[in-house]
């Protein structure tokens, strides 16, 4: 698959994370007992990240997070030369659905931005709960390194076929149960990134944890998967190691060395 089509499914993928997560907070909520409340805003992050992994998960991996392909990236297992394109795609794609959520929104009367927002992330007094700086930084490093653990051991091939894009799903859509009073949830810094920029003000001045936290907990997730769940290679003595242990004399012994380098030359990667 070439490269400028796995961007832009990661591009698609995004757009619709955001679309359908933020569209959730901002256009289905408020409405008394029929508005979504915490769980129906999780489960519209989850799904969305779900159908998508369906879709176009064999296109591009279906990352639709910064923090997921660095994450990834640093476990071994996607090439450093990619990761700017598919970051500058997820960021686009954030930005371009949080310019059509504003367009819908804007379609209300009663919708006025300054007020409501487009379900931008904060910390402190733009906490939902107004949690404090450490506590929103340590929640989204420490949901980020779950959730990074989560997509390597599901997309390990270890694992039971076909139920990665569930498990990732499901995995943030816990995410969400349980952090959205404290940041709104990002674990995402392209998610967070459309809202903070159409918002302005506050939102970009806090733009920084969003990145800086949820991508530190990725790496860790990533380093935490390898050193402790990856699979190891089975050890594989050396022909030299392997010709000591065997006493061969002369004629035989060359011949056996010269076949052995030849063998070593076809096992090397």
């Amino acid at each position: 698959m070439h490269l400028w089509q796995r961007a832009a499914a990661e591009f698609v993928g995004t757009f619709w994370l955001v679309l359908g997560g933020c569209g959730a907070v901002v256009l289905a909520t408020g409405y008394g007992s029929d508005g979504l409340g915490f769980v129906g805003v999780s489960l519209a992050f989850g799904l969305s990240v779900v159908t998508m992994a369906y879709a176009l998960g064999h296109v591009s991996g279906c990352h639709l997070n910064p923090a997921v392909t660095v994450g990834i990236c640093a476990a071994g297992r996607f090439p450093v030369r990619d990761v700017p394109p598919y970051v500058a795609a997820q960021v686009g794609g954030a930005i371009f659905a949080t310019i059509i959520l504003l367009m819908i929104a804007s379609g209300s009367p009663s919708y006025d931005l300054a007020e409501m927002g487009l379900a931008q992330n904060g910390y402190g007094i733009s906490s939902p709960g107004q949690y404090s700086t450490a506590a929103c930084f340590i929640l989204e490093l420490v949901m980020t390194c779950g959730f990074l653990i989560v997509i390597l051991g599901a997309t390990d091939k270890r694992a039971p076929p076909g139920g990665a894009p569930l498990a990732i799903g499901l995995a943030l859509t816990l995410i969400h149960l349980i952090s959205i009073p404290v940041t709104g949830t990002s674990v995402n810094p392209a998610r967070s990134t459309g809202p903070a920029l159409l918002v302005g003000r506050e939102a970009i001045a806090q733009l920084w944890l969003f990145w800086v936290a949820p991508t530190l907990g990725a790496i860790a997730g990533a380093i935490l998967y390898r050193a402790l769940f990856a699979e190891r290679r089975p050890y594989r003595t050396s022909f030299a190691e392997r010709l000591r242990t065997v006493d061969i004399p002369g004629e035989a012994a060359e011949t056996e060395l010269a076949a052995g380098l030849l063998r070593s030359r076809h096992d090397a990667p």
